[in-house]
C-alpha cells in the first residue's frame, strides 16, 4: 500500500445516509478476481441510467466536485461484508471517506486496503457539507499523524480516533504481511533464543 501521512484535497459530497455496500459496488460486478477496475463501477446504479448514460443530477457526474476525499452521510458501508466496496473506493481515487458513522466490517476493509475512514461528529459533518456546497473548491486537510481533519477555509478542526496498529500500517504503507516482515529481525532473534528453536 502507498504511505499515508497528510492529505489536502477538495471534496466530493454525498449527503445520503445508510449507503450500503450494494450501492457502493453492485453485486453483478463482483466476478473479477483482481482488485483492478472496480472504480469504474463505483456507485454504478447512481452514476448511470439503464442506457449507461451518466445521470446529470448525481454529484460524481458534476465536474465541479472532485478530489480524493469522499464525505458521506451517517452509516456508510452498511449491508453485506464485501471487501470489493473498499476496492472500488480506492480504485476510483478516494483516499479518505468521512462520515459520522461507519459499519464496522466496511471500516476494517477500508483500513486493510489503504483507505482511511474518518468518523466525525454529526455537527462537524454538517460543517463540511455546508462549506463544500457553498464553495466546491473548498479544501479539507487530513493529518493522520495528528489525527485531525480540518476545514481549511474556517480552521474548524476535529480530532478523530484510529486503531494505533492500523495508523502505523497506513503511515508506513504496510498491509498485515508487510508489518510482520518489518519485524523479521526481531522475530528471528526471538526464535533463536527460544529453547528447541527452529534455527538451532
Amino acid at each position: 500500500m502507498k504511505k499515508f501521512e497528510k492529505l489536502n484535497s477538495t471534496v466530493v459530497p454525498l449527503p445520503i445516509e445508510n449507503i450500503d455496500t450494494d450501492q457502493i459496488i453492485p453485486a453483478r460486478f463482483l466476478k473479477a478476481t483482481t482488485r483492478d477496475g472496480f472504480g469504474e463501477n463505483l456507485f454504478r446504479d447512481w452514476r448511470f441510467d439503464s442506457n449507461n448514460e451518466p445521470k446529470a443530477d448525481f454529484v460524481m457526474n458534476d465536474p465541479k466536485y472532485k478530489g480524493q476525499i469522499l464525505v458521506a452521510g451517517k452509516n456508510f458501508g452498511c449491508g453485506s461484508s464485501r471487501e470489493h466496496a473498499a476496492w472500488a473506493i480506492e480504485d476510483y481515487g478516494f483516499n479518505v471517506v468521512i462520515s459520522s458513522f461507519f459499519a464496522d466490517i466496511f471500516k476494517g476493509n477500508a483500513l486493510n486496503n489503504g483507505v482511511l475512514p474518518i468518523t466525525v461528529s454529526e455537527e462537524f459533518l454538517e460543517k463540511i457539507f455546508a462549506e463544500v456546497f457553498a464553495d466546491a473548491e473548498a479544501k479539507i486537510t487530513v493529518d493522520l499523524e495528528a489525527q485531525t481533519v480540518t476545514i481549511d477555509a474556517t480552521g474548524d478542526s476535529f480530532e478523530f480516533e484510529i486503531n494505533p496498529y492500523k495508523k502505523s500500517c497506513l503511515i508506513n504503507g504496510y498491509d498485515d504481511i508487510d508489518f510482520i516482515l518489518s519485524h523479521k529481525e526481531e522475530i528471528e532473534k526471538f526464535e533463536e533464543e527460544r529453547p528447541f528453536s527452529f534455527y538451532r
